[in-house]
């Protein structure tokens, strides 16, 4: 009689050699739908919108992306382990807002430059604790009670706003020295330095996502946690190390938050929690885990300041981008989900065919 503890090893190892061609093989034409569209997007707006492929539009672009684009990295680590943090932004506007109170209260007129350079060290190595710190309680959480990432991070998410709202009651801190606010305007080459930034972020995430023992550990949670426990890796430990790695990612979004806004504040980038699910998605990462690229949630990223861009151009409300954001987010989803029906589909009627 077979053991049925070997079945469901044999069960596990051939769910996981699954996952590693899917993984080494990418998703065929996934990548290149998303570039077409870009495409086919730019195109379009620059047939209606005048100027709209100008070296102005381009420079809007490249100021406007890095702080979603950063945020939208923190948001997909999580993802791909078929989890969620839903504490980004909080965690973003509290490092902001530590840094910020650090920097206003020990920096004056008077203070020397190189106590301004130290007073500025010592405030981002505090925001980079606070967010190792935050990173490590939140995924500690989820890795040893059990409880879903949503509701841990839900539950993280209002923690850390309610302190940073209580704390400042509800009000922006300015206060960043000069030398540091110049980065946000601060060019190389042409090319904004908060984009260099982003751009490096995207490229170490990627690396790490797909040829790392760590990244490949992610995503065969996402895929199947229980196979994964089979399979000797510590899935605990993984787990902390991914919401780690996502605050990790949202102090470098604070950092670009404050060279943008010089100054910081608990409401900033509220909006944009469901629009880093929806880059992320919408760049074929698997909204229930096992599967993801840096790549396609660029491309994506891209595809959807595109379409702000062009509305903002058309005279267009906010308002309405952020509708129809939604809109692509259902659509995405639904083609998902029914991919699989259509291509059974259609191979019946491939087989009638014959």
């Amino acid at each position: 009689m077979p053991d049925p503890a070997t079945n469901s090893l044999q069960g596990a190892n051939g769910r996981l050699a699954d996952l590693m061609t899917r993984l080494r093989s990418g998703l065929p034409g996934g990548h290149l739908g998303l570039a077409i569209l870009l495409l086919v997007l730019i195109l379009g707006f620059s047939s209606f919108v005048p100027d709209f492929l100008s070296a102005g539009t381009l420079q809007s672009f490249m100021y406007q992306l890095p702080l979603l684009g950063l945020l939208s990295l923190a948001m997909v680590v999580p993802l791909i382990t078929g989890g969620l943090n839903l504490a980004i932004i909080a965690t973003t506007n509290q490092c902001a807002l530590l840094m910020v109170w650090i920097m206003q209260t020990m920096i004056t007129a008077d203070t020397s430059s190189s106590t301004t350079a130290g007073v500025i060290f010592l405030a981002l190595a505090l925001g980079l604790a606070l967010c190792l710190i935050i990173g490590f309680i939140t995924g500690s959480l989820v890795a040893y009670t059990g409880v879903h990432p949503i509701l841990v991070t839900l539950g993280t998410k209002s923690l850390i706003d309610g302190i940073s709202i209580y704390l400042t009651r509800g009000m922006a801190l300015s206060g960043v020295p000069e030398t540091f606010a110049r980065a946000g305007s601060a060019t190389l080459f042409g090319v904004p330095l908060i984009f260099i930034v982003l751009v490096i972020m995207a490229i170490m995430v990627g690396v790490i996502l797909k040829r790392t023992a760590f990244g490949i550990s992610c995503a065969m949670i996402g895929s199947n946690i229980e196979a994964t426990r089979y399979s000797t890796i510590d899935t605990r430990r993984v787990l902390v190390g991914v919401y780690v790695m996502s605050s990790l990612t949202c102090f470098v979004a604070a950092l670009v938050m404050l060279a943008t806004f010089n100054s910081a504040s608990a409401d900033y980038a509220q909006s944009y929690l469901l629009v880093t699910i929806l880059a992320a998605v919408l760049g074929g990462v698997d909204p229930f885990g096992g599967f993801g690229t840096v790549t396609g949630l660029m491309l994506a990223l891209a595809i959807l300041q595109i379409i702000s861009s062009g509305f903002n151009q058309f005279g267009l409300s906010n308002y309405l981008t952020v509708a129809i954001w939604g809109a692509i987010l259902i659509f995405v989803v639904m083609v998902q989900t029914m991919r699989p029906y259509f291509q059974h589909l259609l191979s019946m009627l491939s087989d009638r065919n014959k």
